[in-house]
């Protein structure tokens, strides 16, 4: 995209909000309706790459957002296994929507971090 179009970049301004309000929604509501962590990521990792489409500058931090993704991974690691060899699981039945949210939010972080970083890998290149 040309970087001059006002039109374009006002209303992919416009419409950042709503698309990180959906991709929430579905990660958040993983648990009950189809959807989660995957789903959701990939919906709010289109706001960085459209970011990108619109206006493209080379300001992303890919070094901090690949140290926060290998962050997450070892917290998704972690996570279940303190949860499954801890009394909590089995003495508490309440806390289980809790654990599938936060599980489905760490996804959903995890997977739009890795999608962006994946697009940007490849659109920072200098082999193109």
């Amino acid at each position: 995209m040309n970087e001059d179009s006002p039109i374009i970049a006002s209303i992919t301004g416009v419409l950042y909000p709503f698309i990180i309000m959906f991709g929430i929604y579905i990660i958040v509501n993983g648990h009950n309706t189809p959807g989660g962590g995957f789903q959701g990521g990939a919906i709010l990792a289109t706001v960085f790459i459209g970011r990108y489409i619109v206006t493209p500058v080379d300001d992303m931090n890919l070094h901090a957002m690949h140290s926060l993704e290998k962050l997450l991974l070892a917290v998704l690691i972690l996570v279940p296994v303190v949860f499954l060899f801890s009394e909590l699981n089995r003495a508490h039945s309440w806390l289980n929507e809790p654990y599938l949210i936060f599980m489905n939010l760490l996804i959903g972080v995890k997977v739009s971090l890795g999608l962006t970083i994946v697009v940007f890998r490849f659109a920072f290149s200098k082999d193109r």
